[in-house]
């Protein structure tokens, strides 16, 4: 979309040349068109897009060469950017023009939002309409976030499981989680303790820090933990991580040696244990917890939760409070 605005906006660009560093006639900065113009455009119509620059990904980020047959975009899927490729080509020998190709880009983004927005419609709609008066099990609640997190680019799911706990338990816990930062956003440009930071009611000290890993916790990502605290004025009472891989036996217990060695509790938790756990012990209050898990998964930028993984999980909730497979789109 950049290069075929850059084009559109002056016929003398070569649409093949998005980078300065090409050097030559017809030379733009691709870049700069998609920042400045391109981004503003797609957000602010809410364009299913990508949520950063689209220059800031490998497949340009890394490329300064002319973007010809035969030129090597890294990305996937691999099929996308050999289309791109090929579309640029025709722009340049002018089988499409530029306006044309634009336009036809932005009614498809059109069409594929408002495909969403009647999924996840159906989707709600049906789950509203078979709501029944009584809870669901809390095991039926693991199961349920189980399958979601098992889906593929679930790694903000963990952060959302933990913020909804503490929103669903804070009336009986006293305290609350603070707001939570973009899943991109890195810790040390934003002063944060970990993903989800829990305060005292009434107050913004930090008490709890938790930070999610879809990984194995390792001695280093303590060590790293352990710095961020020593440089932070803020003091926690318990660092927690919460990991969906296995959890070693000797990094567990180097954890457990950090409260004698700085007075901070460190532990690691499996995020299904955390959250079985936490759904026996507030069992009242299970189905608050869901519904502020949903709300959460739906407000997420589709950049942190895809809309897949959204239309998702209304069709496993359906399926588990109906006892029917919803089969969307999303889920093939």
């Amino acid at each position: 979309m950049a290069c075929l605005l850059a084009k559109l906006s002056d016929p003398s660009l070569d649409i093949r040349k998005p980078y300065t560093e090409i050097g030559g006639a017809g030379i733009y900065s691709g870049r700069h068109y998609d920042e400045m113009f391109v981004a503003p455009f797609a957000f602010g119509h809410e364009l299913p897009l990508n949520a950063t620059s689209a220059f800031l990904t490998p497949a340009f980020r890394t490329n300064t060469a002319m973007i010809k047959p035969g030129v090597q975009l890294i990305g996937r899927p691999r099929a996308l950017y050999d289309i791109i490729v090929r579309l640029i080509t025709v722009v340049h020998n002018g089988t499409l023009a530029a306006g044309d190709v634009l336009a036809e880009i932005i009614r498809w983004l059109l069409v594929i939002k408002e495909e969403r927005r009647q999924r996840v419609e159906t989707l709600s709609a049906t789950l509203k309409a078979t709501a029944g008066d009584s809870a669901l099990p809390a095991e039926s609640i693991v199961t349920l976030l189980q399958q979601h997190m098992a889906l593929p680019r679930a790694s903000r799911l963990p952060v959302l499981v933990v913020a909804a706990a503490y929103q669903a338990a804070q009336d009986r816990l006293g305290e609350y989680h603070l707001p939570l930062r973009g899943h991109n956003a890195a810790d040390k440009q934003t002063g944060a303790l970990g993903d989800v930071e829990i305060a005292l009611k009434d107050d913004r000290d930090v008490v709890t820090a938790y930070e999610m890993k879809a990984k194995r916790v390792t001695r280093e990502d303590i060590d790293i933990a352990l710095l961020k605290l020593a440089t932070s004025s803020q003091r926690v009472d318990n660092y927690i991580f919460v990991t969906t891989e296995r959890i070693d036996e000797d990094v567990r217990e180097y954890a457990a040696a950090m409260h004698a060695r700085v007075g901070v509790e460190f532990v690691i938790l499996d995020c299904l244990g955390f959250l079985r756990h936490f759904l026996h012990l507030f069992y009242r209050v299970r189905m608050q917890f869901l519904e502020a898990y949903q709300v959460l998964v739906m407000d997420e930028p589709d950049s942190a939760v895809n809309p897949a993984l959204k239309e998702a999980f209304l069709a496993l909730r359906v399926a588990t409070e109906t006892g029917v497979s919803q089969s969307p789109d999303a889920q093939e």
